[in-house]
Order: structure tokens, then sequence, then C-alpha cells
């Protein structure tokens, strides 16, 4: 009986054995994921979402419209700034001229008017001297002629300033202002345009529509995203590796990485090494559990490679030979 009990402990044994070594033994290596680096496309100003020209899972090429908001607001403002432009840049040049030609001649009509009353002051002045030398009237009435012809001559003499004058320009000071104007007027314009742009917001990248965020006729706010890009080649590898391999792990090295479907292993290079451990459940740090501690790295696969990963796929990861 006994003897019988030992044959089939040993049986036992030899069967464990052989199935232990038909069991594939666990890949060498480190585990992960594959990891997108999303681009979260907003528009900087708000507005209703009028026009999402995409979907989700469709491809786009660079510079290609996304999505619109409404721009009625800052449509209108544009227009307005425009306006304001024009006008201060007339007023910024009326300052480096003097007046029209047709108020020059009328000034100088008025100043032949005043010499021809001047010229007639200075004969009346001479008849009214001759006649005083000759005792026919009084003295006051020749001191009535000088005062006359002095006044028309200066009034010839005001006539002749204003004239000049009004070919000059303005003074510098006023066509400092002038153009000042004109360049805060241009500045509100550019910010209006500005707004005005980004009502409508284009693709950074060749990418793929990650996710829709928004339907039209919904209100969008401010820098909230509408959609999520995932740009070509923008997908990278994540894993985690015990705190003894990653001391050896530096920024540069050569990995492969390893996943279902994948084919031939993919060259990818270390991008980020943590500097903190991670540990989902809690711990009390001792010898037997310090080995549990993992350090998360990062990797880009290198070339057309990364076409071959998905955001989410399990992957494994080696050292590269």
């Amino acid at each position: 009986m006994t003897s019988s009990r030992h044959r089939c402990a040993a049986a036992a044994l030899a069967l464990a054995a052989a199935l232990a070594g038909c069991t594939p033994p666990p890949p060498a290596g480190w585990s992960g994921y594959a990891e997108g680096d999303y681009v979260l496309v907003a528009a900087p100003v708000p507005g209703t979402l009028v026009e999402l020209a995409t979907r989700a899972g469709r491809s786009v090429t660079r510079g290609a419209a996304l999505f619109t908001l409404e721009a009625d607001a800052e449509t209108a403002a544009l227009a307005q700034s425009e306006a304001q432009l024009r006008s201060a840049r007339a007023q910024a040049r009326d300052t480096d001229t003097g007046r029209r030609a047709e108020e020059l001649a009328v000034t100088r009509a008025q100043i032949e008017q005043a010499r021809a009353q001047a010229a007639l002051a200075r004969v009346d002045l001479a008849r009214q001297q001759e006649l005083t030398a000759k005792g026919f009237v009084s003295p006051a009435r020749l001191d009535e002629a000088r005062a006359t012809l002095k006044a028309a001559d200066a009034r010839v003499a005001e006539l002749d300033s204003a004239l000049a004058a009004a070919k000059l320009p303005a003074r510098p000071d006023e066509r400092e202002a002038a153009y000042a104007n004109a360049g805060a007027a241009s500045a509100v314009l550019a910010q209006n345009a500005w707004r005005v742009r980004q009502k409508q917001q284009l693709a950074p990248a060749d990418a793929v529509v990650a996710d829709t965020f928004f339907r039209a006729g919904e209100y969008v706010p401010a820098g909230v995203p509408v959609l999520s890009l995932l740009p070509a080649g923008a997908v990278k590898a994540r894993f985690f590796v015990p705190e003894a391999d990653a001391s050896t792990l530096r920024p540069g090295d050569a990995v492969q990485l390893r996943c279902d479907g994948c084919g031939a292993p993919l060259a990818a290079r270390v991008s980020y090494v943590a500097t903190r451990a991670e540990y989902t459940p809690p711990v009390i740090y001792s010898n037997t559990q310090r080995t549990r501690l993992v350090f998360m790295v990062e990797a880009w696969p290198q070339g057309a490679d990364a076409a071959r990963l998905r955001p989410g796929q399990p992957i494994d990861v080696v050292r590269a030979p």
C-alpha cells in the first residue's frame, strides 16, 4: 500500500513538472501600453458653434477647417474699426497740408480788396494834407485821414499773414496727436481682425480626429476644447520598470516594443524616466516589498513604426540588442 502511494505521488510530481515545462515562460522585459499625445483644439474667443467640419475617426490635413463659431458681433466690430481707421488716417494726412486752394483764393481776394482800400486811403490823406495847408479843412480831418490809412495798411498786413499761415501744415504737436490716433485705430483693427480669424480653427497638423465634445448650436466658452486630434506619429510607449532596472535606463537608450498584431518588433528610444516611484495599493516599505515599486518610462517609436501602434494597446518592452 505504501509503495503504491509513493508511486502515485511520484507520478503526480512528474506530471506537474511536465505541465510546468509546457507552460511558456513569461516574456522578458517590461509591460506597458501605447499612449497618444492628443492635441486639444479650442478657440480663444467664445461663441455658438455653427459648423463642425469633421467627425471622430476622420483624417484631416494641416490647414483644414475644423469648426466655425458664430462671428456676427466680431464682423461688425471689424467693419467699424476699418471705418475709424480710414477717418483717423484722413485726419492725420490733413494735418500735413495747408488750407484748400479755394480757401486760399478767398484770402487772396480779401488782400486785394484791402490793398485797394489802403490805396484809396493814401490818396485821400494826400488831398487832406493839401486842403489843410490851404486852410480849407481843420487839422482834425487830416488826423482822421491818417488813421484811416493806418488801419487799411494794418488790414493788408493781417491778411498777408493769414495767407502765409493758411499754407502751413498743422503744429507739430497736433500732427503727432493725429498720427497717434491713426496708430491706435490700426491696432484696434488688427485686434478685431484677429478675433474674427479665431472664430474658425484650422488643423495644426496632419492628424486623426480622436473625439468631438460639442455639437452645432451649442455655446462654446473661450478656451474650452471642441475636439481632440491625434497627430501623425504622436503615439508613444509608456511602460513600468522595477526599481533596479530604472537606475540603468537613460533618455536616448534604445528599446524594442512588441505587441499583438504588430509584426516585427518596433524600434524606440527612451525619452523620459520618472523620478518618483509608483505603487497602486498602500505599502509598507520593507526589504521584501521594495521590488514591487515601479518607475514609469516613456519611449517614442522611430520613423514609420509609430503608425503601427494604437493608443491603449498593451505592449511588451525589452532592451534593444
